[in-house]
């Protein structure tokens, strides 16, 4: 799906082509394309994103799934706009597809689309309308690792491969205590593409190798590498991006005062023994020391999302995507934003008692009588009269090439909550970053909705519930 640069989404929505009275749009939850590759879903469509909370996530479908046929038409059979049409088709709410995968030849899954009228605006969209309101919680980033991935040039189908074991470790303490960890983040990683382990008679033998010391050829670093920007990866068990000490690998290796490789083997033991059917490795230079069990434990499973689907030969693109919002369950009018189209059934806002047509006046006291165009102008000079409240250390470019995006600092938190008080900054859907002490310092956990129902004038107090979506894809 086209990505929206996130600063104009709320602009964008809103001067799109009128929709119709009654059209909905639905989604089943996942992205895909067609495979090109020998090892994997050749000539099918791959499953390569589960969006979080979607009919797909809970019907179980899973990244690298092969569409095998969809509504029991074989994709084999039909073109790739066929294939299109009958994921997309708005008039089916109900589709069947079989896909494929390690565990399963073929297994059947029945998904119902989650359907929206065209006039509503959710909290899930809203919440990357505003996410300048909360960089910390709402955003896209992009970052890259120096992988070189390699794969055997025999065209096999590499769904035939069911099971691992890992080649003996060494004697040496020290070697088994890393080995230990890495075959251990190996087994969580392939387990979870539904591969298992046999140590009797495995289909595949892994093999892992590393070094990592002092660089015997540094010499001198340059004034360029000395002003790197410093780089940022996604750490994947502490839960949040994080400053690594390494270089760009154009940096010449004589200015680096470490190196470190890690690398990854498939090794066929089932069809022809020996074979190398998978390889990933990673070369790193470094400007300080750095435990080679820690890089495994992040890296790893970075580097396993190329298996068994690759896409990157060399330095993988990779995109973190994080998104936390309070949920009520309202869904908003595109063109008259303070009134209500419908509720999610179940939700806390159908709890509390709002309903569809309902007119939102104030939200927290917020002032809702306001038209689009003027939600966006005011969301824009807040962000533009809140730069000096932002911590310049954080600064980062997104996916999407903006290249100020920051987080707020955290010493000036009482003038952020502040500035979001303020009447003629226009911020009704802060509440959805009312979690936060630089938007909420009371941090309450409920909501007052000031609505208007046939002329009658009621508060209603709702209860969010906190959601938390956070993916990494190929980019």
């Amino acid at each position: 799906m086209k990505k929206i640069i996130l600063a104009l989404i709320f602009a964008y929505i809103f001067v799109a082509a009128p929709a119709q009275q009654g059209e909905m749009r639905c989604r089943l939850g996942f992205s895909y394309e067609f495979s090109s590759n020998n090892h994997w879903g050749k000539d099918k469509p791959v499953i390569m994103k589960v969006y979080p909370n979607s009919p797909a996530e809970v019907a179980g479908i899973r990244q690298n799934d092969i569409i095998e046929k969809i509504n029991s038409l074989k994709v084999a059979d039909i073109t790739m706009d066929d294939v299109d049409s009958l994921l997309t088709a708005s008039e089916d709410s109900h589709i069947l597809l079989t896909v494929h995968n390690f565990s399963n030849s073929e297994r059947e899954v029945p998904l119902t689309k989650e359907c929206y009228s065209n006039l509503s605006l959710n909290e899930n969209q809203l919440a990357a309308a505003f996410s300048m309101y909360s960089v910390e919680d709402t955003h896209d980033r992009l970052f890259f690792c120096p992988f070189v991935t390699t794969t055997t040039e025999d065209a096999i189908d590499f769904s035939q491969f069911k099971t691992f074991d890992f080649s003996l470790v060494e004697e040496d303490k020290s070697t088994l205590r890393i080995e230990t960890v890495l075959n251990e983040v190996l087994k969580t990683e392939l387990t979870k593409k539904g591969l298992s382990v046999n140590a009797l008679n495995p289909d595949m033998m892994i093999h892992t190798y590393y070094t990592f010391d002092r660089n015997p050829n540094f010499r001198k670093k340059s004034k360029a590498t000395e002003e790197q920007p410093p780089v940022f990866r996604y750490d994947i068990t502490r839960d949040k991006v994080t400053k690594f000490p390494f270089y760009s690998p154009s940096t010449p290796e004589s200015e680096a005062e470490y190196v470190l490789q890690l690398g990854i083997r498939f090794i066929d033991q089932r069809i022809m023994p020996g074979r190398v059917l998978w390889e990933c490795e990673a070369n790193e230079l470094m400007s300080a020391s750095y435990s080679l069990e820690e890089y495994a434990s992040i890296h790893i499973p970075l580097m396993c999302m190329q298996f068994p689907y690759v896409k990157y030969n060399r330095n993988v693109q990779f995109i973190l995507t994080k998104k936390a919002y309070n949920y009520t369950g309202i869904n908003y009018n595109i063109y008259r934003i303070n009134e209500v189209v419908s509720i999610d059934p179940g939700s806390p806002a159908a709890e509390a008692g709002i309903r569809p047509h309902d007119i939102i006046e104030r939200i927290d006291g917020k002032r809702m009588d306001y038209t689009a165009p003027e939600f966006t102008a005011a969301y824009r000079q807040f962000i533009t009269n809140t730069l000096k409240l932002r911590d310049s250390e954080t600064r980062f470019t997104d996916a999407n090439g903006f290249v100020g995006r920051m987080f707020w600092d955290s010493f000036k938190y009482s003038q952020i909550a502040k500035a979001f008080a303020k009447d003629n900054n226009l911020t009704a859907f802060s509440y959805l970053y009312a979690f936060q002490p630089f938007v909420n310092p009371e941090r309450s956990t409920s909501c007052t909705f000031d609505i208007r129902r046939d002329g009658e004038r009621l508060s209603v107090v709702v209860r969010p519930v906190f959601h938390s979506e956070k993916t990494i894809e190929l980019n």
